[in-house]
């Protein structure tokens, strides 16, 4: 689970990164690839943080 974690992370940081290059530089698909960093954001990397939080809580 954790390597996923870091997985995950990676992905969402590295494209809006790249998102983030491609605004400045006003290249095209910018929009497309910083919305996908943040739908793997909000729908990978937060809930997988609570959901690793939620468990060391229960033990």
């Amino acid at each position: 689970m954790k390597k996923s974690f870091y997985v995950i992370g990676f992905l969402t940081f590295f494209t809006l990164g790249i998102g983030a290059m491609f605004e400045f530089l006003t290249w095209p698909y910018r929009g497309i690839i910083v919305f996908i960093g943040f739908i793997f954001l909000n729908f990978g990397l937060i809930p997988m943080y609570f959901y690793q939080k939620y468990k060391l809580a229960r033990n």
